[in-house]
This record gives structure tokens, C-alpha cells and sequence, in this order.
């Protein structure tokens, strides 16, 4: 029988789906995708070398193709390569990291981050051509205002950022996850409506020549997975 271009359920269109397997060796296909991702590293050293807007864009309608609770897609991301603003967003971060490191954090919070050659400043938020601000959308809002329901929005906008970071990497960039909290001051810095809060910030780039990261290990595939077969 031949099988039928789309089908309506529920009285909505749903289309035959198109699988576009790149190889018939899934098993050599997911082992090259696992080490050029293994490659993947934190970035703090940047260099200011530009990186085209086309390309951000890129990045950014890559991040859009997450799957999201009921399709809402609540997530906003704010691209800015405006100097005077990322000035202003790293005078924020910093103080931000500055309480955080006096006071908020434990003395083993920031043993544990020694590894990691972090500190309060944070250099890249202006040396870096491009920051991404991920804004997660609580509810939304339509033309007159009104509110209406997002669903699973921390785990929709949490994969998004996911996608977001294996799509800089595929184009040869680099980036970092940076979380300075509270994050409100990002919301006022680039005058986000209310239905929207700061989820992650994540400068991009290319990395300075040379930049160095921690020598570190990620866990091997015993210590994170279970089968049950």
C-alpha cells in the first residue's frame, strides 16, 4: 500500500516523516559523532578575531530545532556584539561574582573550582565578538498582553542550550556556560519583557592563540550508564 504523504489526528496535519540516515554503519556514524564531540571544550581565553552575524545566526535557528513541551518553544536568544553593552554586562557579572565569591559560596564550592582556573573576573564577556543570552520564557504573552501557559520551559530551554553548544562547536567556535546568579541584571541590561528570565549566558568565539584549559577527564561510560537488557 502506499503510504500516505500526511494524516490528520485530532484535527490537526501530521506529515510523513523523512529519515535521513548518513550512512548505513550507525555504528561508525555514532562513534565519529561521540569523539569530535568528545573533543569539545570550556573556553575562557578568546580571541577578539569577528565572527560573522550570518553565523550566529546559524547558531541560533540550530538551537531553535529542540524539541519543547507542547511545541511552545519558550526560549529567546539575545545575540549582542554591541561593545558598550557588553561592558555593561560584565560590570554586572563581576560584581555578581564578586559577592558570590565573598560571600555566597562555600570554601568547598571554590576548592572544587580551583581545577577549573576560575575567578570573579570574567575578561571574555568583552574580549569575545558575540555573547548569547538564553532567556527562558515563563509564560507568554500575546498582543493584548494576556498570559498563556509554557510547558517544561526549564527542560525545553535546557536542550535547546544543549543543541545550542554542539552547534558552536560544529562551526568551530568555542564557547563557555556562564551562569553569574542572580542573574536578574541581565533582564534590565537588555530590556527583556517580564514573561522572560536569564537562563544562560554563553560568550562565542574563537579561542586565543594559544588557550589553555584544565587537564582534566570526563567519566567513563560504567560510571554514567546502566543497561538493562
Amino acid at each position: 500500500m502506499e503510504s500516505q504523504d500526511h494524516i490528520i489526528i485530532k484535527g490537526h496535519k501530521h506529515i510523513a516523516y523523512q529519515s535521513r540516515p548518513l550512512t548505513d554503519d550507525i555504528t561508525s556514524t555514532s562513534k565519529s559523532y561521540y569523539e569530535w564531540l568528545d573533543s569539545r571544550r570550556s573556553v575562557r581565553d578568546y580571541s577578539d578575531k569577528p565572527v560573522p552575524k550570518s553565523v550566529i545566526e546559524n547558531l541560533i535557528k540550530s538551537a531553535s530545532t529542540a524539541p519543547s513541551g507542547a511545541h511552545k518553544q519558550p526560549w529567546t536568544f539575545c545575540a549582542v556584539s554591541n561593545p558598550a553593552l557588553k561592558t555593561k554586562i560584565r560590570i554586572a557579572a563581576e560584581k555578581e561574582e564578586k559577592e558570590s565569591y565573598e560571600s555566597r559560596m562555600s570554601e568547598r564550592w571554590k576548592k572544587d573550582l580551583e581545577a577549573m582556573g576560575t575567578d570573579m573576573h570574567k575578561p571574555f564577556l568583552e574580549i569575545a565578538p558575540w555573547l548569547i543570552i538564553v532567556f527562558k520564557q515563563v509564560f507568554e504573552l500575546d498582543d493584548d498582553g494576556k498570559k498563556h501557559n509554557n510547558y517544561y520551559v526549564n527542560e525545553s530551554v535546557g536542550i535547546a542550550c544543549g543543541m545550542l553548544i554542539s552547534a558552536i562547536h560544529k562551526a568551530g567556535l568555542v564557547t563557555l556556560t556562564h551562569t553569574p546568579s542572580p542573574m536578574n541584571f541581565l533582564a534590565d541590561v537588555l530590556e527583556r519583557p517580564k514573561n522572560e528570565r536569564a537562563y544562560l549566558l554563553l560568550p562565542v568565539g574563537y579561542p586565543k592563540d594559544p588557550a589553555y584549559v584544565p587537564d582534566i577527564e570526563r567519566k567513563g561510560l560504567q560510571e554514567i550508564a546502566v543497561f538493562y537488557e
